[in-house]
Parts: structure tokens; sequence; C-alpha cells
């Protein structure tokens, strides 16, 4: 099931990306006073009381400096009403309620979106008072928080689960492959849609506006069901979408939640850019099988090594996601579309793969055998033995007699041997190390 999504709002520096690290457990955004710091990192998953949900910090979506701030954080605001399921409008205790708070407040009020003030920079109890000033924002009780502290941050988490949605079960049956299509604005995600099925011509129905706010188009083809979730989606939704390239992050993020395959979009007339890396970071870190799909290779001036050479740059690219394979098409001329299908298909198959215990001990075994785990001050990692326990990624743990001894270089050479033994081709890979339990 989709994770619901909250996105943090506010004027700069009021402290959305101390608070968004506090929430998610991490310092996944760097907080530092420079201008557009925030841009690297902005989207997080977290769980509170059960429930669990993904997070944005709109901080990182920023416009151009030209741009007159007040513009910015209105269109901020306006992500976040059209994308979000819980809004956390971040205000500056220091600072108290000023006119841009003001405007903002207006255009989440009109939203109808449940909205969540905090006062961050509530650093000492003589702050307390400064956040009754923000009850005229109309949105409730405001909570004080301290990013820098940490107080005040179970209260904001409870607020939010308090105020998250329960979404609806997928509609979809278990033997359907649900595809979504993710990238940069102007690879050509609504092409390749159109493509791929005015080829096959057997659409199912075209489901508009679903309950998570994509586009959603069952198909068929020899047999096999298919779901595209096409994030173009958000070309109807105006210009604020073509200012910056990071205003797709969202809406990607709620399409690969429901994925199980995610095809990454790259402009091959245009080569890559750093934005792609961050938009397959998201496909990876949340676990789905994974296609890049080169589009526009019509117009690429190419010889017998061009595909060779353009592979390789992928690969260096994107040295997280080697397992996933390239896929060189045109949607316009449906040049090697035909290849595209029967790829997904074979993802989605090791995606679900699961391997039995006694094959995968018999691969680690030999593993061993021919690379034993180095030794650490003396002492040297000791594997019992190696389990399955999921799929969607395919999950193994591993059972050694002190998981400190497993080196992230060891890890790595097991997950290789696993793979080469039993395929996994497009699908991550999840390696656990846990401690015998009769290993104390």
């Amino acid at each position: 099931m989709a994770r619901p999504v909250v996105a943090i709002v506010g004027r700069p520096n009021v402290g959305k990306s101390t608070i968004f690290n506090r929430i998610i457990g991490d310092r996944l955004a760097i907080v530092e006073d420079k201008p557009g710091i925030t841009r690297d990192r902005i989207y997080g998953a977290a769980e509170w009381n059960g429930k669990a949900f993904s997070i944005i910090d709109t901080g990182g979506i920023e416009l151009d400096d030209e741009e007159p701030i007040l513009k910015s954080i209105r269109m901020q605001a306006e992500l976040a009403i059209e994308e979000a399921d819980v809004i956390v409008f971040m205000c500056d205790a220091k600072a108290g309620v000023i006119g841009s708070d003001e405007e903002v407040a207006g255009m989440l009020y009109r939203s109808g979106k449940p909205v969540i003030v905090a006062v961050n920079k509530v650093d000492n109890i003589g702050r307390m008072d400064n956040i009754y000033e923000f009850y005229n924002l109309g949105f409730g009780d405001p909570i004080g928080v301290s990013g820098s502290h940490g107080t005040g941050v179970g209260d904001l988490l409870d607020a939010i689960a308090e105020n998250l949605p329960e979404l609806p079960d997928d509609e979809y049956e278990d033997d359907v492959i649900r595809v979504a299509l993710i990238g940069r604005p102007n690879v050509g995600k609504s092409s390749l849609v159109n493509a791929i099925l005015g080829e096959e011509r057997v659409i199912v129905s075209d489901i508009a506006g679903t309950t998570r706010d994509a586009i959603d188009t069952p198909f068929e083809k020899d047999g096999q069901k298919f779901v595209l979730i096409d994030t173009a989606g958000m070309r109807k939704r105006g210009k604020v979408y073509e200012t910056t390239e990071k205003y797709s992050v969202m809406r990607a993020m709620k399409a690969i939640e429901r994925a199980d395959v995610v095809l990454v979009l790259i402009n091959g007339e245009e080569g890559i850019i750093e934005q792609d890396k961050h938009i397959a970071g998201y496909a990876y870190e949340a676990g789905k099988a994974s296609v890049f799909v080169v589009n526009k290779w019509d117009v690429v001036e190419k010889d017998d090594k061009t595909m060779h050479q353009f592979e390789q740059k992928i690969r260096d690219h994107f040295l997280f996601m080697t397992y996933a394979p390239v896929v060189f098409l045109s949607a316009k001329t449906k040049q090697r579309l035909h290849k595209l299908l029967p790829v997904v298909q074979h993802v989605a198959d090791q995606h679900t793969k699961r391997v039995q215990t006694h094959l995968l001990n018999d691969v680690v075994s030999d593993a061993i055998a021919i690379n034993p785990p180095p030794t650490d001050k003396g002492r040297r990692l000791r594997i019992n033995y190696v389990t399955q326990v999921s799929v969607k990624p395919p999950t193994i743990v591993v059972f050694v007699n002190d998981p400190e001894l497993m080196h992230f270089s060891y890890e790595r050479y097991l997950e290789n041997k696993i793979r080469a033994a039993f395929d996994f081709e497009g699908t991550p890979i999840r390696l656990f190390t846990r401690r015998k339990s009769d290993e104390g």
C-alpha cells in the first residue's frame, strides 16, 4: 500500500531541513546556511505510532536566485497543496508572523488540506510565549519545536500521525505488473506511454485521477496484465512545474511507491545530468525493480560503438544500480520499442523470485571457500547460514557470529556471488547481517 505524503512548507531559513532530519532520524538533508544546499536531498521515509509516511522537505525546491522569494514560497506551497496529504507549515518563533507567512497561510487555508503549524526555534522556555501569535494563522494549536534541540518533535509527529489519511488498498490484482515512468521533464514519459499503448492496442480501461492522483492505464500483452503509472500527468498543472525539475519529485515518489517496476527515462539526445541520478536514487531506495530507458535514440548520431559507450556512461554514473538493464528506444518512431515489455516482465519476475535456503547456502559456502572472510583484530567473521525472508525486493538474512565483523566490501562480494548464481537482474537485493541466536 502506498504511503501518505507529508510536505514541510515555509519561507527560507525557518529550519525546515533541520526538522526534516529529526523526523526521518538521519542527516539526509545537509543543514548549512548556503543558498540551495538542500536541493540535493528532499525526500525521506518515516514511521510514527505504527503509521508510515513519506516526507518532503520543500526547502529543496527553490527557484533561481533572481526569482522573488515570496513567489518561490508561494510556488512551494502550491506544490504541497496539490501533492501532499498533510502539510507542516514551518514558522519562526524568533521572527514572529510576517507577511509571507500570512500569504502562504491564506493559500493553505483555502486548500482544505490538513495543516499543522510548527513554530521552530523555541529553544528555551522564554520563547514558548512567542508561539501564541501563530494562532492568528487560523490552523488551531501551533506546536512549538526546536530543530536544534529536538524538543517538541514528538508532539509534531503525534499531530502528523493523527492527520494521516487511510489510503485505500491497491485496486489491482497480484498478477498485474505495475510500471511507473519517472524522469526529469521532457524525457518523453507521455510519448512512451502513448507509444506502448498505441502499438499494443489492447487498453482495458483508462482511469484518470485515481485516489493516488496519478494517471493509470491498465492493458494486457501476451497474457500478462500491466498498469502504466504515468508521472507525466503533472503537465496539466500549469507553469509551476515548468520552472524547475525538482517539482517532479513528489509526483514521482507517489508513483514509485505503487510500482513493481520503475522505468528511469533518460534523454538520449541530451545525455545524463545530475538530476537523473537523484530521480533514479528514489527508485533504488524504495527497493523497486528498475530499467533504464534511453529515449530519443532515433535522433542520436551513432556508430557501432555508440550504444556500448552510452551504456558504460550509465554504469559509471549510476554505480548504485549496476543491476538495472538498459533499453535504448525511440517513443516517437517506435524503434526498438518491442524490446521493452519483455525486459519489464523479466525484472518483475526477478523482483519476486524466491531462492531455496539450501541453494543459497551452497552458493555462499562456495564463495567463502574461494575468498574467506578477512580477520579484524584477530577475529574472523563466521557465516553460519543464510536464508531469504521476503521478496519485492529479495531480502536475505546472513546469520553470523558477530555482525560487526561483516565489512561492507565482503557483503558486496557475497551479493555479487548471489547475483551471479541466481540472476536477480533489475532488482536490488537487501542483505541484512544478524547474530545467530545461540551465539549470544
